[in-house]
């Protein structure tokens, strides 16, 4: 057989799958939507720039649950505060399976807590939620570690001397470092290349994700892992922090005190130890593995690139950021460090900072969520095996929930007494059982540290105010904002 009828055989065969594929759907009363293409579906009807906004165009046609295929992966999308709330909340249980990333996959061999389902997933949930909160996530402990940590984001500020910089890695640094502290037991050196090493693979990481190379290469893995190309690089480059994990964990492997464990790892292991005779754990070493690098990984990059948004916000409104500041002068004053106690009496301190969530929409699809059995919702039934993105950028812009979703404006987080109000819609973290495991942890990060920089310094650029771009620069996996020099100067 000759390579042009090779090629005619195969075409026949995928289209063949993909009918079949189609046909075994029509069993299932599917929500509506757009026609698909074989093999491609619905693609060349999505924007690969910002995916997030095409697909948001298809519940103008079909409603606030639509059908479309991503390739040939059958997906559901939910969009609004109602329907994103029932799925996740008031049908949690249908929906806490996770979608299989092909990326994520690729980076933790399958294991870890991330994309796990299943047994796997309720007892690295339950045992890391519990050692988490355990070492002060979300209590006095850690906020005492994330003032310190200020204190070091601070003195390095000062080293810097009015100069502009890019505060990407620096407050990469400084998240992480918290992280660290839980995880691994240290903290790292602001100038360590190692550590500068890690925070760099890991904002390549993303970046790659959000590309159109990454977005093919999770539709398409079977085909992308044989072209040469980037996320080849990629891949090698997760290696690496693989290997910098799995180096921890044998250093806490023979410095280990079973009755006195220093941190996350150390209570991992005295789980393997204690359930090493049992058949059906989770607890074992690339559970471990993987689970660290998930929690390093995610407690570094959403929080950094959060608080980097949030001062091009405030560059960009300066009005907006001296406001801040003198409420802040008022209740605390430049003396002392900040802490949880006073966000209540800081409404518009924090209002802004919830708006800087909102506005900058960071996981605009969620984490993709899976199907593990035939589920009924809202009149339709959706089959096992189907992808379902909860669609946060539609709650955090919906118009009914927000007075004007489209302008950044700390007023949707205030009453009109100037008090803090909350909102149900905001969901940043995402909601339900699968939601953030590090909620609280982040919640307190952009408090303390945001806080306690507008203590210290003000913020500028030397092309001013309407030079600062909020838009993002990639919109796939996630928005990943704009990089601009900034200008700390002491107070």
């Amino acid at each position: 057989m000759d390579v042009s009828s090779t090629l005619v055989f195969a075409g026949i065969i995928l289209v063949l799958l993909w009918l079949f594929s189609v046909n075994n759907s029509s069993k299932h009363r599917l929500p509506p939507g757009p026609r698909a293409l074989p093999l491609i579906g619905n693609l060349p009807q999505i924007d690969s720039n910002a995916p997030f906004k095409s697909i948001t165009k298809f519940s103008e046609t079909y409603g606030p649950v639509v059908t479309l295929y991503v390739g040939r992966q059958r997906t559901v999308a939910l969009f609004g505060y109602d329907v994103v709330k029932e799925a996740l909340v008031d049908q949690g249980d249908d929906f806490t399976g996770r979608e299989q990333l092909p990326f994520m996959l690729k980076a933790t061999r399958g294991y870890g807590l991330g994309i796990s389902n299943g047994e796997r997933w309720r007892q690295l949930r339950r045992f890391t939620l519990t050692t988490l909160r355990d070492f002060g996530m979300g209590r006095k402990g850690m906020e005492e570690w994330i003032q310190e940590e200020s204190q070091h984001l601070e003195a390095h500020i000062r080293s810097l001397k009015g100069q502009p910089f890019e505060p990407t890695f620096l407050l990469g640094c400084t998240v992480s470092n918290v992280i660290c502290c839980l995880v691994f037991g240290e903290r790292f050196n602001y100038e360590d290349k190692q550590f500068l090493r890690l925070l760099n693979i890991f904002t390549e990481f993303i970046r790659f994700n959000t590309s159109t190379m990454g977005q093919l290469y999770a539709i398409f893995p079977w085909f992308i892992e044989r072209l040469p190309g980037h996320h080849h690089t990629v891949f090698a480059q997760m290696d690496e922090v693989r290997e910098f994990i799995k180096k921890k964990i044998q250093e806490h492997k023979e410095t280990l005190e079973p009755n006195s464990p220093r941190d996350y790892i150390d209570c991992f292991l005295i789980r393997m130890n204690q359930e090493k005779d049992n058949p059906s754990t989770e607890f074992i070493y690339d559970n471990l593995v993987s689970t660290v690098m998930n929690l390093f990984f995610a407690g570094t990059e959403t929080t950094s690139t959060t608080m980097r948004y949030a001062l091009s916000a405030l560059i960009k409104y300066p009005e907006i950021q001296e406001k801040m500041r003198q409420e802040i002068d008022t209740v605390i004053g430049q003396n002392r460090c900040p802490n949880m106690e006073d966000r209540k009496s800081l409404p518009f301190t924090d209002a802004v900072i919830h708006e800087v969530q909102r506005f900058l929409d960071i996981v605009p699809f969620s984490v993709p969520r899976y199907t593990l059995k035939d589920i009924s919702f809202r009149g339709y039934t959706i089959p096992k095996g189907t992808t379902i993105l909860p669609m946060l950028h539609s709650v955090l812009r919906e118009e009914k929930q927000w007075a004007s979703p489209w302008s950044f404006k700390p007023e949707h987080f205030l009453d009109q007494n100037g008090n803090f109000k909350k909102n149900p819609a905001f969901l940043p973290f995402s909601a339900g059982k699968r939601n953030c495991v590090g909620e609280s942890l982040a919640r307190m990060e952009l408090f303390l540290f945001l806080v306690s920089l507008l203590q210290h310094f003000t913020f500028s650029c030397s092309e001013g105010p309407d030079s600062i771009n909020l838009v993002p620069e990639y919109s796939g996996f996630a928005n990943m904002p704009r990089m601009h020099d900034i200008i700390a100067t002491p107070r």
